[in-house]
């Protein structure tokens, strides 16, 4: 059963340290800058792949360090991302955010995380989270499919329009809500 509670994060509002500089830590920084480009990030890697550092330079407020991870550089950090093969590197990285109250994630090292990175769905303002906790990212990746052909693109205007509505209830909370679930209820019933 997926006890995970998923939370969306404001990456510009946080300081995330992304630790390597391959292919995987590659696919884990567009995971990130595709959510949020203004995003608080440093990287820290030994070496990097071409593409991932021709990718960096789009972002000059990105800080790259291409160096050895150094004990400091989790410092004032609130999300830690190891995308290294390096096992003794994310023992010592998960150690190291453990003591520090710093959320974990390794990458394709589902015990030694705090949280996963699931596969996301954005229409608009719309965005679905999908995880199948840590099991099987195939899968989620296969479900994101799914709901991009299943959601309009029309439903960004549909939420502005909620928006809209909402701000002129006038009444308290339960009002509001129960009024709004009135106004939704068939929102996703299809016509037979």
């Amino acid at each position: 059963m997926n006890k995970l509670f998923p939370i969306f994060v404001k990456l510009d509002q946080i300081e995330t340290l992304l630790v390597g500089g391959g292919k995987v830590a590659l696919e884990k920084f567009q995971a990130l800058i595709t959510n949020e480009e203004r995003l608080n990030l440093t990287v820290v890697a030994r070496e990097i792949v071409p593409e991932f550092e021709l990718l960096l330079a789009n972002y000059p407020h990105i800080r790259l360090h291409i160096r050895s991870f150094e004990t400091a550089d989790i410092e004032n950090k609130q999300l830690v991302i190891a995308a290294t093969n390096n096992i003794d590197l994310n023992d010592e990285l998960r150690a190291l955010t453990s003591l520090h109250n710093i959320l974990f994630n390794a990458a394709d090292k589902p015990d030694l995380c705090d949280f996963y990175l699931g596969s996301i769905v954005t229409k608009g303002n719309l965005k679905v989270a999908i995880s199948t906790n840590g099991k099987s990212p195939t899968i989620a990746k296969r479900v994101k499919e799914l709901f991009n052909d299943l959601l309009p693109d029309e439903i960004d205007e549909t939420l502005s329009l909620m928006s809209e509505y909402r701000e002129q209830l006038k009444g308290d909370f339960e009002f509001k809500v129960k009024k709004l679930n009135e106004h939704t209820k068939n929102i996703l019933r299809h016509e037979r």
